[in-house]
């Protein structure tokens, strides 16, 4: 922040004599809570225009688990033989999961 050097400087006694208004306002100021805004809720209300995807229909080709790859006794998701921590009691359980 710069200082402005060649401003008339207030000593003590001109601080004290600031207005109780004026401090009832800095303190006013200070306590006002910041307003927190929900970001789903400002996201349902935000539309593009021309962006009416209801009728569109997603279609991803799903393929079966491979012989390199196993899935996860915890998580439940496929990873390569790559990230295998362990086998428990025939159970696999990735790297991540074991960590």
């Amino acid at each position: 922040m710069a200082t402005d050097y060649d401003a008339p400087r207030k000593n003590e006694e001109d601080l004290s004599e600031d207005s109780i208004e004026e401090l009832k306002a800095r303190r006013a100021e200070k306590n006002s809570p910041s307003v927190d805004e929900d970001e789903a809720e400002a996201a349902e209300g935000f539309e593009l225009p021309g962006a009416d995807l209801s009728g569109e229909e997603l279609s991803v080709r799903v393929l079966p688990r491979q012989a390199d790859e196993f899935t996860c006794a915890k998580c439940f998701l496929v990873h390569h033989r790559s990230q295998l921590a362990y086998e428990d009691q025939g159970q696999l359980v990735c790297s991540e999961c074991a960590a």
